[in-house]
């Protein structure tokens, strides 16, 4: 039987959701691998609209997470709410600002920050079942929060500011090159800089197929 891996989604766009290159590698290295993934997002409001082409937010613009997620999802997604119904192995986040701006408050409040009660519900709930989970970009910041106290291992690349944001949350920060993936083993947590470090897709391809293998080999 095929693992089904979830994949959580925080809208479609790398600057107020999920990173759309990040996500479509994320689902194409499950499938590759002969895994079934399985699309969820919050039924919430974006924290704002941001047009790609100019970088600005549109001022009164208001978009849904799980709506804007059905775009990359090709409409096969499901609400973050029915989480515990859908019997999955293991659970990956791809990056974006959305995982920051929508996800959580990490973009706003930094180490402060809170997470989305269904996201933070779904990543404790599988690290208490000792499933695995998958942290790509800027999401292991979730995980930071979410499990601090339990000093995981994460990488979000090299970048200085953003690793002490983690050590603060509890986290403890391992420098990793965009073509891999550094794996927490007693936790069973995988992350990969990703877009955090670049500098083209065909590298951020190779961690995040690294970071599916892994999370796969410990479902």
């Amino acid at each position: 039987m095929k693992k089904r891996i979830g994949v959580i989604l925080s809208g479609c766009g790398h600057l107020d959701g999920s990173e759309i290159q990040e996500a479509v590698l994320t689902l194409l290295a499950i499938d590759r691998a002969g895994a079934e993934a399985v699309c969820l997002a919050p039924d919430i409001p974006q924290h704002h609209v941001v047009n790609h082409r100019t970088g600005k937010e549109e001022e009164g613009a208001v978009r849904n997470v799980l709506d804007e997620s059905a775009r990359i999802a090709r409409g096969e997604i499901t609400d973050l709410k029915r989480f515990d119904t859908l019997h999955l192995d293991a659970l990956v986040i791809p990056g974006g600002y959305g995982a920051a701006k929508n996800l959580s408050t990490y973009a706003v409040k930094g180490p402060e920050c809170t997470i989305d009660p269904g996201v933070e519900h779904a990543v404790r709930s599988f690290h208490d079942e000792g499933k695995p989970l998958g942290f790509i970009c800027i999401a292991p910041a979730i995980a930071a929060c979410v499990l601090g106290s339990r000093k995981p291992e994460l990488t979000i690349g090299n970048d200085p500011a953003t690793a002490a944001d983690l050590e603060s949350m509890g986290a403890r920060h391992v420098e990793c090159t965009v073509n891999n993936a550094h794996v927490w083993h007693e936790g069973k947590v995988v992350s990969t800089p990703a877009y955090m470090l670049g500098p083209s897709i065909s590298e951020v391809a190779k961690g995040i197929d690294r970071l599916i293998q892994a999370v796969l080999e410990l479902a």
